[in-house]
């Protein structure tokens, strides 16, 4: 059912998306936030731009926007899906620590930071396009996969990717150039490491009709904390 939220407040919408069951379609949506936040199975399509926690704490379902999203798309989230047809604003994946987020191109500053994972619980997020500074500050746990497709001159990431990270993994392709910290490890993607990521990559070519050949014939690299990191001690109780 389509749903037009022209003119409406976060709560509102939240309300009506509550009220058509499994799934709906908002059309006219124009930065409302919060929109999907908290909620599980449920399908919601969106027509327009989101405001900022669009599917916070989400904790199953699927979002997908026929656009751009504003900033700390999927927040805290726990489980579900969001799909973003477009870009996405600054600290996409904040705290993320459940399913799966599939941007089709660029995301802004401190994409994934915070990002953390507990027992099964692994969080993914694919980028498409590049990424600004600060990639996975503090990264503790789950995937974060970028593509660089469209990037033009610029590089797949601005400054300061992995600034902190005690956890999880980086994925970048076509990554030359980049300074990484030191309490970082860098190399090239073994075959390992690219079957870990290969249903996430399929994923993102469904979604987006990307061709995965073209994606695959350029070098990922990996980037894991150093086992002596000195940040894992102030984030990580073993």
């Amino acid at each position: 059912m389509l749903i037009d939220v022209s003119g409406l407040g976060f709560s509102e919408i939240n309300t009506l998306i509550r009220q058509q069951g499994e799934s709906c379609h908002l059309t006219g949506c124009l930065s409302q936030r919060f929109i999907g936040a908290g909620m599980s199975y449920r399908e919601i399509t969106i027509d327009g731009t989101p405001g900022n926690a669009l599917g916070a704490y989400l904790n199953g379902g699927e979002i997908t926007v026929n656009g751009n999203a504003q900033d700390a798309v999927g927040d805290t989230m726990n489980d579900g899906k969001i799909i973003i047809h477009g870009h996405v604003g600054d600290a996409v994946g904040y705290a993320m620590r459940g399913g799966e987020i599939y941007v089709r191109d660029s995301a802004g500053y401190r994409a994934g930071i915070h990002m953390k994972q507990y027992k099964e619980k692994r969080p993914v997020m694919v980028i498409g396009g590049r990424v600004g500074s600060f990639l996975g500050e503090y990264q503790a746990g789950g995937l974060i996969i970028v593509l660089g497709l469209n990037k033009g001159d610029k590089p797949i990431v601005g400054n300061f990717p992995g600034t902190g990270m005690h956890g999880g993994k980086l994925f970048l392709r076509n990554s030359e150039g980049l300074k990484f910290p030191a309490q970082v490890n860098v190399n090239e993607a073994s075959d390992e490491d690219m079957a870990e990521i290969m249903p996430f990559l399929k994923n993102y070519c469904t979604y987006f009709g990307a061709d995965l050949m073209e994606i695959l014939a350029s070098k990922f690299t990996v980037v894991t904390p150093d086992s002596k990191n000195p940040y894992r001690q102030m984030y990580v109780n073993n």
